[in-house]
């Protein structure tokens, strides 16, 4: 029989015949073995011998009940008689047995998931020239083509996974690739990043890329319009071609209302989940998640300020100037494809704002920052409840603290996850797909319509307004760029910016009373960004803001130019999925009488774990 975790029995299965202090013992003993017979085992024992110096001192005078009686033996607390009654004698040799158990039960747990099909779209076998992969920062021909012997360096590493190959990589320039080795560490938290699965991204000729790359091209021709422009009584004459252009569209998955894009949807953002009824792992599901369409563009939560224990962080950002894009002349990309800088710098508004434009949101998303860190400050500080499963709601005499169930619980929390879903999205990155950047593809739009090449790039795209307005407006087919580097050194699928916000915002709304109606909503002045207004409309709840905050992240990312929308909305649902695994985890730890953490996942079902 399965041995609880939770309960006090004994469990010998994985040693028979040993007690559990027994193996304890054989487990500090060998380690007492490699300890010192190691080269720094004399610093090592020295540094103890300092710490336990220190440590009779402070015991001293404290007044501990820990001493030495005539044969050197250490009396510890339980032993003092009188000391603690027999009814509160703590019992050592079972907490730490339950310890153990505990996390043997999480990792059988964990290793039990099956691992999922993980189908590519196919692009790195289809062309041998490898347009359809990732290749910035190694070196490339004057069209912009990878060297073949370079590219090979790093799917060898990636093959090998040995280290000194990694340091074999070929690089064209000063520029290094993003932690290909991250993804290889193991999570002791959550699931493995091989038991998660991602639909395979759009393939390079399909007309749903070409549908991602016309919202690209859009909102590069948009970056200095007002989100408040983007209404449905909208007269701006950009946004309203845009949605037209959108609409013709024969693959594009973004949020539509009737089946079509409105100015109120144009943008918004979406979450991409596996068609759990394909079990080939081949078919995408596209959900837009609970209050993401509702009221204002931006979230809630990235306009109020932060309480910060003494301090308030305001959320005024710094902004870029508008007009001022980057790489749309073809030697300053190539230089950069080729890791090198393209020499120019992003040129800063002086006088700090919310966010208020589509450039704005790029920037922020550029930057990063304690965003969902900020998010359960603000959240806690305009008094939303706990989730109404804390297991403290109802206690008429305990509280959380650090330990469990309380703000600072849930914010180690935060920080954990956040490397453990980028773990999950790199390794998406690296080892699956290795999907080129947005500004690539826009490469061999430039090649095609400028140099005669014959790349398959769909025609919906060639044929678009969103490209004959950029030509008209910067001189360029290239994809305009907010960020002078570009993207980052690492391919585009999955988004670990956006998978980080979705394990984040996971994690908060398992926390947090995501019913709760967000108190005094507000939307920047659109006659002074530097100022905020009351909005009025629909209620907006706390669920909603943070799927909403979530999906803002997302897409800004796009906004910059570096992603494309199911980057980010495929990144998302890996990130819930990892926060998931987490709270699993955590929950067989926690000795309250707990009945799970409940919460709506970003496709509007409702969850326990």
């Amino acid at each position: 029989m399965q041995a609880d975790p939770s309960s006090d029995q004994t469990s010998e299965k994985h040693e028979p015949g040993k007690t559990a202090k027994q193996k304890r013992t054989t487990v500090n003993s060998l380690g007492s073995k490699r300890f010192f017979g190691s080269g720094s085992s004399r610093r090592l024992f020295l540094g103890r011998a300092g710490l336990f110096t220190a440590a009779s001192v402070v015991a001293g005078v404290l007044g501990s009940p820990v001493s030495h009686n005539k044969g050197g033996d250490i009396v510890q607390a339980k032993d003092i008689p009188g000391r603690f009654s027999k009814k509160i004698r703590f019992n050592y040799d079972r907490f730490v047995d339950k310890a153990y158990r505990v996390r043997v039960e999480a990792a059988r747990r964990q290793q039990s998931i099956p691992i999922p099909p993980h189908p590519t779209n196919g692009d790195e076998e289809r062309y041998s020239n490898k347009i359809g992969s990732d290749s910035r920062g190694l070196p490339h021909d004057q069209r912009g083509e990878v060297n073949l012997e370079a590219y090979d360096s790093l799917t060898k590493a990636l093959t090998s996974q040995n280290p000194n190959d990694f340091e074999k990589i070929i690089l064209g320039g000063t520029r290094k690739l993003v932690n290909p080795q991250g993804p290889l560490a193991i999570s002791l938290e959550g699931i493995n990043a091989a038991q998660i699965a991602v639909p395979p991204p759009p393939a390079l000729a399909s007309a749903e890329r070409a549908a991602e790359a016309v919202e690209l091209y859009w909102q590069a021709l948009l970056r200095d319009v007002a989100y408040s422009e983007f209404e449905d009584n909208t007269a701006n004459a950009k946004v309203l071609a845009a949605v037209e252009d959108l609409n013709k569209l024969s693959a594009f998955y973004g949020p539509k209302q009737n089946g079509l894009v409105t100015p109120q949807t144009l943008f918004r953002g979406s979450v991409t989940y596996l068609d759990e009824s394909d079990r080939s792992g081949k078919t995408a599901k596209h959900v837009i998640p609970p209050g993401v369409l509702d009221g204002p563009y931006i979230s809630q939560l990235l306009l109020q300020n932060i309480a910060w224990g003494t301090q308030s962080v305001s959320a005024l950002i710094r902004t870029a100037v508008a007009g001022k894009d980057f790489l749309t002349n073809f030697d300053e990309w190539l230089t950069v494809q080729n890791g090198g800088s393209s020499g120019k710098s992003i040129n800063y508004d002086p006088t700090n704002r919310y966010i208020v434009t589509v450039r704005d949101l790029g920037e922020y998303a550029h930057i990063g920052g304690p965003t969902y860190l900020g998010a359960s400050f603000i959240l806690n500080s305009i008094g939303v409840p706990l989730n109404p499963g804390n297991p403290y709601v109802n206690s008429k005499t305990q509280t959380g603290s650090n330990a469990t169930f309380a703000l600072g619980y849930l914010q180690g929390l935060l920080n954990l996850a956040t490397s453990r879903a980028i773990r999950a999205s790199y390794w998406q990155k690296y080892y699956v797909h290795r999907i080129l950047r947005p500004e690539a593809y826009g490469g061999l739009v430039y090649n095609n319509l400028v140099n005669n090449t014959k790349y398959p790039i769909n025609s919906e795209l060639l044929n678009s307004k969103a490209l004959a307005d950029t030509f008209s407006t910067f001189g360029t087919y290239l994809l305009p760029q907010a960020y002078p580097e570009g993207a980052p050194t690492h391919s585009s699928y999955t988004g670990g910016a956006a998978a980080t916000a979705g394990v984040n915002v996971t994690l908060l709304k398992a926390f947090f009373d995501e019913d709760f109606v967000i108190p005094n909503p507000v939307v920047p002045d659109p006659n002074d960004p530097t100022k905020l207004i009351p909005y009025s409309g629909p209620s907006l709840t706390v669920g909603g803001e943070l799927n909403k905050l979530a999906t803002n992240y997302a897409i800004g990312r796009g906004n910059g130019g570096i992603h494309w929308r199911t980057d980010g909305s495929a990144a998302l649902a890996l990130g819930e999925e990892v926060a998931i695994s987490i709270l699993k985890d955590e929950r067989l730890t926690f000795n309250e009488d707990f009945n799970g953490f409940t919460f709506t996942k970003f496709d509007g079902t409702k969850i326990t774990v």
